[in-house]
């Protein structure tokens, strides 16, 4: 699996918003689109903060582990 699935997958299940994501982030929701989409790389800053709000390793984000 990919990290842009799981990015995806984790957002929607903890039943969030693009937007909501987006304004954890400090980003604009079109640019957070931008990223689950693929079209934009995701910042190392963005992955560590999604990581510590998912309350999952750089890892588990990234596919290369499944926990």
């Amino acid at each position: 699996m990919n990290y842009i699935k799981r990015m995806r997958d984790l957002r929607e299940d903890h039943d969030k918003t693009q937007q909501q994501i987006a304004e954890i982030l400090g980003t604009s929701q079109t640019m957070y689109a931008r990223y689950e989409r693929g079209a934009n790389e995701l910042p190392i800053r963005h992955l560590l903060t999604l990581c510590a709000y998912y309350r999952v390793s750089a890892d588990y984000f990234l596919g290369i582990s499944d926990r």
